[in-house]
Order: structure tokens, then C-alpha cells, then sequence
């Protein structure tokens, strides 16, 4: 965009929609995998053992 003349204003609007974007779909991986530990827990299949699932779960909410 630069290379193309575009304004300082267009560029930071362009990189914002970028963060949020990126923002949004680290949000959907995060409910997504929260989701599947729960589904997991709650059926009680400890694929990995009960510590390893409470110890992601706790782990993914970090980036929150």
C-alpha cells in the first residue's frame, strides 16, 4: 500500500482491520479448544489423562 501511494490513514485502517481479524480467529481457536476439553471432561474420555486435559485448559486461558 505504501509502495502504491496510499495515505498513512488508509494503511493504519487496513493494519487494524488485520488485528482484529487476527484477534477474532485467536478468539474462535481458543472457544473452539476450551469447548473440546470440556466436551472431553464432561464425558469422562481422558484421551491424555485427566491432569493433561485441566492442565491445557488452564494453559489456553493464559492467551485470553
Amino acid at each position: 500500500m505504501l509502495e502504491d501511494g496510499r495515505s498513512c490513514v488508509d494503511v493504519a485502517q487496513q493494519l487494524q482491520a488485520v488485528e482484529k481479524a487476527i484477534q477474532q480467529a485467536k478468539k474462535t481457536l481458543i472457544q473452539d479448544h476450551i469447548d473440546h476439553c470440556l466436551e472431553h471432561a464432561m464425558r469422562g474420555d481422558h484421551q491424555h489423562g485427566q491432569g493433561h486435559d485441566f492442565s491445557e485448559f488452564k494453559e489456553i486461558t493464559r492467551y485470553l
